[in-house]
């Protein structure tokens, strides 16, 4: 009888701080994964990973933890990294990629958004999508606004949104 073995996918994350805040960074054999601020917190790393083995490893995230830092510092305008969405829905991975769409320096609304993916009345989904971002500054999430020009919702905080958009010169409603 011949065995066969499957090794369960790798998670390796670290923790980097950004504004004063813990984030998690996490990437798999494909690419970064999870940039989120969960002050330590693992077990949501356990949630949206399911079936991954969970390593921690500074090593495997050194170049975006490079990266992160130098948008943060103001010499870097985009991130050349390879990006892993698998664990969304094939609509919220729309999303997120439509929102590397959104040039740096520059901020749409929900509808616009909904607009370019070609499904103008799925703003409330859009919306949700847009909550659901796994990859933090680096999928920037932070560029989306109000209709109206305010401020909307942001995981990490409004007060990290508007210092993200006040590093990309970007004026806003508060």
């Amino acid at each position: 009888m011949e065995r066969k073995f499957t090794l369960s996918p790798t998670l390796y994350y670290t923790f980097h701080t950004v504004f004063n805040r813990l984030y998690t960074i996490a990437s798999t054999e494909k690419g970064l994964a999870y940039v989120s601020p969960d002050d330590g917190d693992i077990t949501i790393l356990e949630k949206l990973f399911k079936g991954f083995t969970i390593q921690e490893d500074e090593s495997i995230n050194a170049e975006s933890i490079k990266q992160l830092q130098e948008y943060t510092q103001g010499s870097r305008n985009e991130f050349d990294l390879v990006l892993d969405i698998q664990n969304g829905t094939p609509f919220q991975q729309s999303i997120w990629k439509a929102l590397l769409d959104v040039p740096y320096g520059r901020t749409i609304h929900y509808g616009a958004l909904a607009e370019n993916i070609n499904n103008p009345k799925a703003v409330r989904a859009v919306g949700g999508a847009v909550g659901q971002n796994p990859i933090s500054i680096i999928i920037p999430c932070h560029r989306i606004i109000g209709k109206n020009g305010s401020l909307t919702g942001y995981n990490g905080g409004i007060n990290v949104k508007m210092k993200l958009l006040d590093i990309e010169g970007i004026q806003y409603t508060g």
